[in-house]
């Protein structure tokens, strides 16, 4: 007996699916005789103006239901499991994996390695595309997946393979070509590993992927992270401020070829680099229409433009007196600390204390914000709190929920601290309102 995944979990108000008397508990068996066994083949056959289904109910009989409706219009059905089939690991050993770098004992979900093209489809994750045969490839063009983002690290056969631990790694650039040629647009990333795929590696990476362009949309450069916890791993260097500026450098120049070559800089540098190297970042008009910000790219230049705009208008003013503490990673701690000084000469009686939190969690090579844990916060900020009021950063939380990375939630840092904990996301004027408490 065959067996169905796309069991429906929920069905939209006024929806077609409701129109047709779909309930949460049917599966969806097939449609126009295709059988629905992901989420691709589903969003592929669902853009067609006739479908005939294949219900399976859930008192265990069978219907079949012919709709017409427009080019592209959704049923409205949302499924148990959003990929139906289930998601497909990592297959490879790279030497630059994070979660290869957890401490043990951390929630079990932590240490699945995704490499699911549907998930870069769906939710812009990045994926190798090593565990993909040739009739995986061929389904992506036939269902046009676009935009497919890939991890490239490098388009040397040789080092990829070495760098992913994975002997199918080296046929990247192929068949990047071969998507091209079909006309499926993609966005790259490359974790660049001091002394690995720099250098003259990144050189010969930049000028391939060149090639690629238009249907290659964009490229993010970012360091790679190094916890503490690699005793078990390969050593690697991390980057200091010398090996940063050479990257800087040397991506700025790519940036000026691109730009005359296609009227677009292509390539960006993760705003790290450019705190490493203790350089000036790029003007917000430089990262174009920020295609890699969620890739850490212009993050901080967005919220600089955002903060500029909102405060723009203002003049010196007098506000009740407002005592405010401010947590945040070390790398962020500078930008922070600009932006409260500017705060505090415009909205006299507001006092904000900054503090750069040490990963003693990770190890204090890791100075992102997103990667700060509920633990830190408490043990660095123990009794030291100015006011009765925390902010943080919201990247340091899950998406999905109030808790921090070590599985300490939101409620048990405000209970050991005594404070209330007010998170903040990347935007300028939100930083505003929630610092200077604007309604």
């Amino acid at each position: 007996m065959m067996k169905y995944n796309a069991v429906i979990q929920s069905v939209s108000e006024k929806s077609i699916a409701q129109e047709i008397g779909l309930e949460q508990g049917d599966t969806l068996c097939a449609i126009n005789d295709e059988p629905i066994s992901d989420i691709l083949v589903y969003r592929f056959l669902i853009a067609e103006q006739e479908l005939s289904l294949e219900i399976l109910k859930k008192n265990g009989e069978m219907d079949y239901v012919v709709v017409e409706k427009d080019a592209f219009e959704d049923l409205g059905i949302t499924f148990q499991n959003p990929l139906i089939e289930k998601a497909r690991s990592c297959s490879n050993q790279c030497i630059f994996c994070f979660i290869d770098q957890l401490p043990k004992g951390m929630r079990q979900t932590l240490y699945f390695k995704d490499d699911d093209s549907r998930l870069s489809f769906l939710q812009g994750n990045y994926v190798t595309l090593t565990n993909m045969s040739e009739d995986d490839i061929n389904r992506l063009i036939r269902f046009r997946v676009s935009p497919i983002n890939i991890s490239i690290h490098t388009t040397d056969a040789d080092l990829r393979i070495q760098m992913l631990g994975n002997k199918k790694a080296g046929n990247i650039l192929a068949t990047m070509q071969k998507l091209a040629a079909h006309r499926i647009q993609m966005n790259g990333q490359i974790v660049l590993c001091r002394d690995v795929n720099d250098g003259q590696h990144l050189h010969k990476t930049l000028d391939d992927l060149n090639k690629l362009y238009p249907y290659l949309n964009s490229i993010s450069v970012v360091p790679i992270g190094l916890t503490k916890h690699r005793a078990h791993l390969k050593q690697m260097l991390p980057y200091d401020e010398a090996s940063a500026r050479e990257v800087v450098i040397q991506v700025e120049a790519w940036q000026q070829q691109f730009l005359t070559e296609h009227g677009t800089r292509f390539v960006y540098l993760a705003d790290e680099f450019y705190l490493m190297a203790q350089m000036p970042l790029p003007p917000y008009e430089a990262y174009e229409d920020f295609p890699q910000i969620e890739n850490g790219v212009g993050l901080i230049a967005c919220m600089q433009q955002e903060f500029d705009d909102w405060l723009a208008p203002f003049t010196v003013t007098s506000i009740t007196k407002r005592e405010v503490t401010l947590a945040t990673g070390v790398s962020a701690y500078p930008f922070m600390q600009g932006l409260v000084n500017r705060l505090q000469q415009i909205f006299i009686g507001l006092t904000v204390h900054v503090v750069p939190i040490q990963n003693d969690f990770f190890g204090h090579g890791v100075t992102v914000s997103g990667l700060v844990t509920g633990q830190d916060l408490i043990s660095q900020l123990q009794d030291t709190i100015k006011g009765k009021i925390l902010y943080i950063p919201s990247v340091m939380l899950r998406s999905d929920g109030d808790i921090f990375l070590d599985d300490v939630t939101l409620a048990q840092v405000e209970q050991a601290l005594g404070v209330q904990v007010i998170t903040i996301s990347n935007d300028g004027a939100e930083f505003i309102e929630k610092i200077v408490a604007i309604t």
